[in-house]
């Protein structure tokens, strides 16, 4: 498959999530379980993984958890541990890498995102790792980042916890909350977007302070 149609359904994945959950429950039954948990873990743990679907993901199964097919409670424990895991294996792998790793852009990342990170984990400390919970890319990068910078993992781990299960905890039972109501299903290509832009803003602020202060 060639790189632009894989791009162009990847966009659809993530912005029509929601049409997919349930032909995957109906073909793998409790296995879907297993099947969120390694995207988040993926998303989070993975350094090379950014473009994967975060905030849209954990919406839209709590959206569907409110039709019954799913336990809100179960996948809420899942995937507060999944994000967990993945936060800590992303610091382990900065922990045993070297910046001059990325000093060149790939397919999979581009050296300016770290950059980003970077000057976001400058700005903000040791709540970079609760803050960028709700930022995509920075989200996969940041606890790399810090295990980069040496932070003590007991530090780290108080942070991940704290950041994961309050990021699981808002889009997941927001998407059970008010995923399922009429408004929602009918528009929820455009609060998909919604989200996703409201993520960004603290990026886009940022570099707007940046090119100010250039």
């Amino acid at each position: 498959m060639a790189l632009p149609a894989i791009l162009m359904k990847l966009v659809d994945v993530v912005l029509h999530v929601q049409n997919y959950l349930q032909p995957l429950a109906q073909q793998y039954g409790g296995w879907l379980y297993a099947l969120l948990f390694l995207v988040i873990f993926c998303e989070t743990g993975l350094v090379i993984m950014p473009f994967l679907p975060g905030d849209s993901l954990l919406f839209a199964t709590g959206a569907f958890a409110s039709t019954g097919w799913l336990s809100v409670w179960l996948l809420w424990g899942l995937l507060c541990v999944a994000a967990i895991l993945g936060d800590s294996m992303n610091y382990w792998i900065g922990q045993r890498i070297s910046k001059s790793w990325f000093t060149h852009d790939s397919a999979f990342f581009r050296k300016s995102h770290l950059d980003k990170t970077e000057c976001f984990y400058e700005k903000h400390g040791k709540k970079t790792i609760v803050l960028a919970r709700f930022i995509p890319i920075v989200r996969t990068l940041a606890p790399c980042v810090a295990g980069m910078a040496g932070m003590h993992y007991k530090t780290f781990i108080t942070y991940n916890v704290v950041g994961g299960v309050a990021w699981v905890s808002l889009f997941l039972f927001g998407g059970y909350l008010f995923g399922s109501t009429p408004l929602v299903q009918r528009n929820f290509g455009i609060v998909i977007i919604g989200i996703i832009i409201v993520s960004l803003l603290p990026v886009v602020w940022e570099f707007v302070k940046h090119r100010k202060r250039a």
